[in-house]
């Protein structure tokens, strides 16, 4: 999103027609987040995401396949490629703004015990805005190094997304924050261990207080 007109140029649009791609990808990035709003609480949070990394991984695979097989030569696509790679970046822009970009922001701010949310929210944003800062610090750098190859080296961290989601981020839909450590984090097979060890301590913290 930050580089849009850049990368579209890069495939061989004209100034003019990677300004309208560009325009093209912030609408569907819009409309896209109304999905979310109306699909968060219906569908599940994990399930948006999952369906995201997947779209995300094949767009990007294919971005990066396009790439490396016919900019080699020419340094540029001819129309039918460069309209191809419009329509992938759309269908990952689409994908983000359902899941990831917004959901990255309502899972945190959910899923803290009440005792840690303040501090737990904090950090996930900070750390939000660290990597988004990184990333756009870095991108271009690393388009001009890797080319084609940089697609795939954003695919694989997808597949480590979606790796999280499958197997450490539990489902939130429909439980009220107030019980989520009681029917999220403790029914959790990861997690429960250290919920168990959490509030164990804090019940002989407590008790202490009391005596």
């Amino acid at each position: 999103m930050f580089y849009a007109p850049v990368l579209f140029q890069t495939v061989g649009f004209k100034n003019d027609a990677s300004l309208l791609s560009s325009v093209i990808t912030g609408l569907v990035n819009v409309f896209s987040t109304l999905v979310s709003i109306y699909g968060v609480d219906r569908v599940g949070r994990r399930k948006l995401l999952l369906q995201a990394c997947v779209q995300m991984f094949i767009s990007q695979t294919a971005i990066g396949a396009i790439l490396l097989v016919h900019l080699k030569g020419s340094n540029s696509l001819d129309e039918g490629l460069a309209g191809l790679v419009v329509v992938l970046v759309c269908l990952f822009v689409m994908s983000f703004a359902w899941s990831w970009g917004p959901l990255g922001w309502l899972i945190p701010s959910e899923t803290f015990p009440l005792e840690i949310r303040t501090s737990g929210f904090a950090c996930a944003v900070s750390s939000n805005m660290l990597f988004t800062f990184i990333i756009a610090q870095a991108f271009l750098s690393m388009m001009c190094h890797m080319r084609a190859f940089i697609f795939f080296f954003f695919a694989a961290w997808i597949v480590a997304m979606g790796l999280f989601v499958l197997f450490l981020l539990p489902e939130t839909k429909n439980v009220p924050i107030d019980a989520m450590v009681e029917r999220v984090w403790k029914q959790h097979p990861v997690w429960k261990r250290f919920m168990d060890d959490y509030h164990g301590k804090e019940g002989v913290k407590n008790v202490g207080m009391i005596i």
